[in-house]
């Protein structure tokens, strides 16, 4: 049973790997770019579905409240970014973001829900400035409800993956979850 559960969250991990290129907005429309880009980058992909798996850990009101806070600090960073408004180190910012939450994964430490929403809100800032920074042609509302709906759709990832680890494992394979995304951060910070 343990190996049909870890097959079956490898091919939905898999699932969520870009298959394809930027899509260009104005041929296949704001929202399907929108979509596609939170799909499109690794670091974007660990992150978002690590915010799941974390919330999943946490169990609880956590398994809501920590993907809305950082849904919405996301709207709120693509906003800043739209209007023009500047944010140094967006990049290592969301490189820190995956490495951070792999490891606060992997350490299982017990924190306050209120506490994780305000981390990974303040991440999910940088990550939605980095959606408004990249917005092109695209039409901004559109553009943003396609990467609020792919982002609400690698929490969900996260948080089945978590409660389905956590169900089968307790938490040890969650925890090396955790240790893997942290080093995929890492790997993808050091140029991988």
């Amino acid at each position: 049973m343990l190996k049909r559960s870890l097959l079956t969250l490898a091919l939905t991990l898999a699932a969520t790997l870009p298959a394809f290129a930027h899509v260009d907005p104005v041929a296949h429309g704001s929202l399907v770019a929108g979509f596609s880009h939170p799909l499109l980058g690794l670091d974007h992909i660990l992150a978002m579905v690590a915010v799941g798996v974390w919330a999943a850990m946490q169990g609880g009101k956590a398994i809501w409240i920590v993907p809305a806070a950082f849904v919405g600090t996301m709207v709120l960073g693509f906003g800043a970014a739209i209007a023009g408004v500047p944010l140094p180190f967006v990049e290592p910012v969301i490189m820190a973001s995956v490495i951070f939450i792999g490891i606060a994964i992997a350490l299982a430490l017990p924190v306050p829900t209120s506490a994780i929403a305000a981390l990974v809100g303040f991440f999910a800032f940088f990550h939605g400035h980095a959606h408004g920074g990249e917005l092109g042609n695209a039409g901004a509302w559109q553009f943003a409800l396609g990467f609020i709906a792919a982002t609400a759709a690698l929490h969900a990832v996260g948080i089945g993956a978590g409660l389905l680890l956590t169900r089968f494992s307790g938490r040890a394979l969650t925890r090396i979850i955790g240790a893997a995304t942290a080093m995929g951060g890492i790997w993808l910070a050091i140029g991988g």
